[in-house]
C-alpha cells in the first residue's frame, strides 16, 4: 500500500510501543485525548515505564503524537489500542471505544482500514463498533471501508517478549482487508504471522488466552489453599510435580491488572448472551479476586501462632503494582490486602518505587511512602516481585523491621530463605 499513514488511537501499555515499531516503516500518527500524557510525550518521556526516551527520541521524525483525532484524516490505516474495562455488575463497557468509534466514523475516508486490537467478547466488533462507524461515516462496510481485529500482546515490563518477537493474530472483514493487514503487521513483526478466518475467530482467540491463564493460576490459587490448612508446603509440591514431562508449571499468586483479571468476564457475558452459564471460568475468577483477603487471613494465623496481633502494628507492604518489575496499578490485588489491613486498624506503609505516587494518590487515596523507616515495622510483607527489591537484598529489607518482625515473601522472591511465602 502506497504512501501508508498510520494512525494509532490510545497511546498507553499497547498503543505508543505499537506506535514506536511502526514508525519504523510509515509514517505514524499517534493519538490520545490525554493531553498530559501527549505532553509528555513531545518532551519524549513515557510515564509507562516502556519506551526509553532514547527510542522516543529517535523515532520522532515518523510520529506526530497529538490529542485530535482530526488528524485521522491525514491517514488510511487507524489502528485502536484504547481500554476495555468492566461495568462494577463485571459486564464490558464498550464505552470507551464506542466513543472513539464515532469520532472516527465522521473523520474516515473512502478505503481506510481500522483495525481493533482492544479485547473484546467474539462479535463484537462486527456487532458494535461497525454500526457506530457506518452510522458516522455513511459509509458501508467492505464496500467504502474495512475492518479487521488484531488482537493485542503486550506484556507491560517484559523486556523480552517484546513486540517484534511475539506471533501477531490477524484478521479482516473481507480477503482484501486479511491481506492488508497481514502485510502491514509483517513489516514489524518478525515473528509467525498468523491469518484467523474471521474476525470473530481472532476475538475468541485473544480472550481465551487471558481465561486460560486466569484458570490455571486460579487452580493453583485454589491448591495452595488446601495445602495451607493441611500444612504442607505449595512451593515443594509443585516442584516434584513439575518433574512430570507433560505438568503445567503455574503458581499460585494475585492476579490483577487489565487483562488476566478482566477479559474472561467478557467471554462469560456473551457465553451468557448464547444461553450458557459458564463455570470453571467464573469459578476461577472468584478464587483469583479473593487471593488478597486470603493472603491476609493466613498472615494474621501466623501472627497469632506468633502471639502477635495485626491492631496498631505498623506494616510495610513492599510493592503496589498488579505484577512485577511494570508501574501499572490497574485492578492491583495488593489494594485488596491494603484494604483488609487497614480494616484491621494496621498502620500501613506501601513502598513501591517503580509507581508515580501522585496517580496513587488520585486513584486509591493512598500515600505512598518514599522510603521505609529502619527499625520501624512489625510486619513486612514481599508483595510484588521486583527486581529492585531483589536486588536490594533480604537482609536489608529485614532492617526495616523490628529485631522480632515477621516477614512474608508471597511470591517466594526469596526461596529457601525461611520465610512465610503463599
Amino acid at each position: 500500500m502506497l504512501n501508508t499513514v498510520i494512525s494509532i488511537v490510545g497511546l498507553g501499555y499497547v498503543g505508543l510501543p505499537l506506535a514506536i515499531a511502526f514508525s519504523s516503516k510509515y509514517q505514524v500518527i499517534g493519538i490520545d485525548t490525554n493531553i498530559n500524557r501527549i505532553n509528555d510525550l513531545n518532551q519524549n518521556l513515557d510515564k509507562t515505564g516502556e519506551i526509553s526516551t532514547l527510542n522516543i527520541k529517535k523515532s520522532k521524525k515518523n510520529i506526530l503524537f497529538t490529542s485530535s483525532y482530526l488528524n485521522i484524516k491525514k491517514s488510511n490505516i487507524i489502528i485502536v489500542t484504547l481500554p476495555t474495562p468492566i461495568f462494577i455488575n463485571k459486564k464490558p463497557n464498550l464505552n470507551i471505544i464506542k466513543n472513539a468509534c464515532k469520532i472516527i466514523g465522521k473523520n474516515i475516508k473512502k478505503k481506510d482500514t481500522i483495525i481493533f486490537e482492544s479485547t473484546v467478547y467474539p462479535g463484537a466488533t462486527r456487532d458494535v463498533f461497525v454500526p457506530i462507524l457506518e452510522k458516522y461515516s455513511k459509509f458501508k462496510l467492505n464496500i467504502d471501508f474495512f475492518c479487521g481485529y488484531s488482537p493485542e500482546r503486550i506484556n507491560p515490563g517484559d523486556k523480552i517478549h517484546t513486540i517484534d518477537k511475539i506471533s501477531k493474530v490477524v484478521s479482516g472483514s473481507n480477503l482484501q482487508s486479511l491481506n492488508l493487514i497481514s502485510r502491514i503487521y509483517s513489516k514489524i513483526i518478525n515473528a509467525k504471522i498468523h491469518k484467523a478466518p474471521s474476525i470473530e475467530i481472532a476475538e475468541a482467540a485473544k480472550v481465551i488466552e487471558n481465561c486460560q491463564r486466569d484458570i490455571n493460576v486460579g487452580f493453583m490459587n485454589e491448591l495452595s489453599i488446601i495445602f495451607d490448612k493441611l500444612n504442607l508446603n505449595t512451593n515443594e509440591i509443585i516442584k516434584a510435580a513439575s518433574t512430570k514431562w507433560n505438568f503445567l508449571n503455574f503458581k499460585p499468586g494475585l492476579v490483577g491488572g487489565h487483562c488476566i483479571g478482566i477479559d474472561p468476564y467478557y467471554l462469560t457475558y456473551i457465553a451468557k448472551k448464547a444461553g450458557y452459564s459458564p463455570e470453571i471460568i467464573l469459578s476461577g475468577r472468584k478464587v483469583n479476586d479473593n487471593m488478597g483477603y486470603e493472603i491476609i487471613k493466613r498472615i494474621l494465623k501466623i501472627l497469632n501462632k506468633n502471639k502477635k496481633y495485626i491492631k496498631n502494628s505498623k506494616v510495610l507492604l513492599m510493592g503496589f503494582s498488579f505484577k512485577e518489575n511494570c508501574n501499572d496499578t490497574r485492578n492491583t490485588k495488593v489494594f485488596d490486602m491494603y484494604k483488609n489491613l487497614k480494616s484491621k486498624s494496621a498502620k500501613v506503609d506501601i513502598y513501591d518505587p517503580l509507581i508515580d505516587s501522585i496517580s496513587v494518590n488520585r486513584n486509591y487515596d493512598i500515600n505512598l511512602t518514599k522510603k521505609p523507616k529502619y527499625n520501624y515495622y512489625d510486619v513486612i510483607i514481599i508483595a510484588v516481585s521486583h527486581n529492585i527489591f531483589l536486588k536490594c537484598g533480604l537482609k536489608k529489607i529485614k532492617k526495616y523491621g523490628k529485631s522480632n518482625a515477621l516477614i512474608f515473601d508471597v511470591k517466594n522472591s526469596f526461596p529457601n530463605m525461611g520465610l512465610f511465602y503463599l
